[in-house]
């Protein structure tokens, strides 16, 4: 974390405050801890001379080709370097154009590609096609190794038929303002796509294929994480359709996308491939890191600082700053019941939510989630919450999240900050940097969604 002496500052808040944003802010270095994409992969991988092992399973290919996609695939290649080394005849990976200049070392044996996110771009299609090159050109006595990660939707892509790459940005900009979750939006793009939704795995047939997956979707679905183009997909044209039909998006959808689902609909353009599909006889799909493994680094973690610990879920979705205020009322009941769990307490959750933009303003999900809990939080002296996504990009922004305390709303206050009003304007961003409060990291090359964290360090009987 980046910012560390800027959240710890003893002269925004009490001591009781202070100590609870210091126990937050060390869970959060645990559970990206937790999340290292490296570690994952080298604990499922392993080689034994020209025999390549994962999880037991072992395969003797003629060539390895590695394809590799998302906010992760960069520390995941290189563990598959480090292990495999020269039995990869050659490969293409993936990640985005903010991370360039992050990483000490970078990939050798494979083709490494800036591209865009969340919307892909011209370099986002250059690597999906060459990823299906490579997929295409592998034979029956080879081993396709397919790293996955969050954010590979936009980072692999080859649109569908006379699908141009600007009515696609049009179309993913659309439904990422739109609210809808990522299992929706991802619904529509594995539809708009020859790469998404088990179409790699259709093109790597009949090698077999091995993906290693870093989950950043709630629940961890195969089908959803990055598109699931490893996976088969069990939803249909209709159901892409009705997620554009409930947002209010369908009318608004550019000509060619639009033209192309109701093709889909008519049966004329092939349905994605399914599940029962003879290629996923020869594909093995493997979560190595996901949202639950960091929240039980993280709840022994605090544990072992002291505190009585629950997960309450890795799950958690809905309106961000709704979830906020859900949040707020569960460390109220510690502090004042001690329920669900007696303070000195940290109760530990995660998932994805999603915000609904209405506003010009700037933000996050994880940004607009504390800002939600601001108020119902003042003046409860020894509470704290906390929320980032692993990644550490929350929105378009350089903030990973955001923290806020019982003393955060008067600070605000003082410096004449409304938050209902950026709350307004989904200026979350702006509220939080005015008080030092944003969580900076830097882009982590990892992403297991969100955690929150809250601390409550002593009830109102204390």
């Amino acid at each position: 974390m980046k910012n560390v002496g800027q959240l710890l500052d003893s002269s925004k808040t009490c001591s009781i405050c202070l100590k609870a944003r210091k126990t937050a802010v060390e869970l959060i270095e645990e559970g990206l801890k937790a999340a290292d994409p490296y570690s994952a992969v080298r604990k499922h991988l392993s080689r034994i001379e020209d025999q390549v092992i994962v999880d037991g399973k072992k395969f003797s290919p003629k060539h390895v080709f590695l394809i590799a996609l998302g906010k992760a695939s960069i520390p995941m290649t290189l563990a598959v370097e480090d292990v495999l080394s020269d039995l990869i005849a050659g490969g293409v990976v993936s990640a985005p154009k903010y991370s360039r200049g992050v990483f000490s070392r970078l990939p050798r044996r494979v083709e490494v590609v800036w591209a865009g996110h969340p919307v892909p771009d011209e370099d986002s299609v250059r690597a999906g096609e060459k990823a299906l090159e490579i997929a295409e050109r592998a034979g029956k006595e080879d081993l396709v190794l397919v790293l996955v990660s969050g954010g590979g939707s936009a980072l692999m892509e080859r649109p569908a038929d006379e699908i141009s790459l600007r009515e696609l940005m049009e179309t993913t900009k659309l439904l990422l303002k739109s609210g809808a979750t990522i299992d929706e939006i991802n619904t529509v793009r594995k539809h708009l796509s020859w790469f998404k939704g088990g179409w790699l795995a259709r093109k790597a047939y009949p090698a077999n294929l091995v993906a290693l997956i870093v989950s950043d979707v709630v629940g961890d679905p195969l089908e959803t994480i990055a598109s699931g183009p490893t996976a088969p997909d069990p939803t249909r044209f209709e159901d892409a359709y009705m997620v554009l039909k409930h947002y209010g998006l369908w009318e608004k959808l550019p000509e060619k996308p639009r033209e192309y689902i109701e093709k889909g609909l008519r049966g004329e353009v092939p349905e994605t491939p399914k599940p029962g599909d003879k290629v996923f006889g020869k594909v093995y799909n493997k979560v190595v890191a996901s949202n639950i493994v960091s929240l039980k680094a993280m709840e022994e973690k605090a544990r072992g600082l002291g505190y009585n610990t629950i997960i309450l879920t890795s799950r958690i979705q809905g309106e961000a700053r709704h979830v906020g205020r859900v949040l707020a009322g569960i460390a109220l009941e510690s502090y004042y019941n001690s329920y669900p769990i007696k303070p000195p307490a940290v109760i530990l959750a995660g998932g994805e939510t999603t915000v609904t933009v209405v506003g010009e303003g700037k933000g996050g999900r994880n940004q607009e989630l504390v800002l939600g809990a601001v108020a119902d939080i003042n003046g409860h002296h020894g509470v704290v919450i906390a929320s980032i996504g692993t990644d550490g990009i929350d929105g378009v922004t350089d903030a990973a999240g955001a923290i806020a305390d019982a003393h955060t709303l008067t600070r605000a206050k003082e410096r004449k900050l409304n938050p209902y009003d950026f709350l307004a304007r989904n200026d979350s961003y702006h509220f939080f940097k005015e008080l030092g409060d944003l969580v900076i990291t830097g882009p982590t090359g990892t992403n297991v969604n969100d955690i929150q964290i809250i601390v409550v360090e002593k009830s109102s009987k204390s």
